[in-house]
């Protein structure tokens, strides 16, 4: 009998060894396309793996679409200018970010959509985050050069956030679980690392030679952030004990998020690129280049599956030569990345 059982865990152990590589492989194209519509524009896109659903912000209202139909399950009016969503299950809220007006946050039932209520906080908040290990809500105020934190009990009527400036611009963060913080200062090319214990900023490490720093992401090891820069457009690789910058990848034009686990991350660009770089023995390098439309600049991740959900839409010639494409009216779509 013991020798059964240790050949049965030597044959896991091997299953488990040989799946490893495909996670780094690359071999991911476009699998579906679930074509949306309606009004607004969008950005970040949220996954929440168990329920098979992603939560996409649309300017004015937040849709819930599920990852495997396309459907919309649900709409959340109210917004004026939307931009993240955190989700906690475990008390059955979400959290959108609105950074139009003087800024707030709309609390939510993840399963009925209907809103709970509204926390006033800093203008121009934008991304946001939950981090399940310090049961805190993150988020940030572009304008209000600050970190906004709460616990996710909160009641929308009488509760108050608290804030850590943060001495720059921030766009988008993530968190080590351990109670750090890492936060993209745009407008100084620098991350900031925030100790919620003490509040305050502990270290700002520069992303050069890349710069303006938007996207971030952690791999779940927590041993490198993956940090989308657009001027020059490079995938960032930054060791998160250090701050060394490890790899800077060239990338499309207008990132705006990332992704990675397992040894593979991806960034997203507006230009209709999707870049896939994958860890070689301890060197990041790109793998592969994605085409995806023009637009799809943001997505969000499906740790279960590791495919990629793109917000996108059709586009069309700018009114002046060299000007931005125009979207075109109900064109919103989902796309649908992952390996064959």
């Amino acid at each position: 009998m013991r020798s059964i059982q240790a050949t049965a865990r030597h044959l896991v152990t091997l299953l488990v060894l040989a799946a490893a590589p495909c996670l780094a492989q690359a071999n991911y194209s476009v699998l579906n396309t679930f074509h949306i519509g309606g009004e607004g524009a969008w950005d970040y896109v949220t996954i929440d793996s168990p329920g098979h659903r992603l939560f996409v912000t649309r300017a004015t209202h937040t849709q819930a679409i599920d990852t495997t139909t396309g459907k919309v399950l649900g709409d959340i009016p109210g917004q004026v200018r939307s931009h993240g969503v955190a989700l906690v299950p475990r008390l059955n809220r979400g959290f959108i970010t609105d950074g139009g007006g003087k800024g707030a946050i709309i609390v939510f039932d993840l399963k009925t959509y209907a809103v709970l209520g509204t926390i006033p906080t800093m203008p121009d908040s934008d991304g946001i985050i939950y981090d399940a290990t310090q049961n805190k809500v993150l988020a940030v105020s572009g304008d209000g050069n600050a970190l906004m934190t709460f616990a996710p009990d909160i009641d929308p009527k009488t509760g108050k956030i608290d804030t850590i400036a943060l001495g720059g611009a921030p766009e988008f963060l993530a968190t080590d679980g351990s109670g750090k913080v890492y936060i993209n200062l745009a407008d100084k090319d620098l991350v900031a690392v925030v100790d919620l214990a003490s509040r305050s900023v502990i270290a700002r490490w520069p992303v050069a030679p890349a710069g303006h720093p938007v996207g971030m992401a952690m791999d779940p090891a927590g041993k490198h952030l993956f940090i989308g820069c657009r001027n020059p457009q490079d995938l960032v690789v930054m060791d998160t004990a250090s701050g060394k910058v490890e790899a800077a990848l060239p990338i499309g034009a207008g990132v705006d998020a990332t992704a990675a686990a397992a040894g593979i991350a991806f960034a997203s660009a507006g230009d209709g690129k999707l870049t896939v770089a994958t860890d070689k023995g301890g060197k990041w390098e790109v793998a592969q280049t994605v085409t995806t439309p023009v637009s799809a600049r943001t997505m969000g991740m499906d740790p279960a599956t590791h495919r990629i959900y793109l917000a996108a839409a059709e586009t069309e010639p700018g009114a002046a030569p060299g000007a931005r494409p125009r979207i075109k009216p109900d064109t919103f779509m989902i796309v649908v990345v992952g390996q064959q």
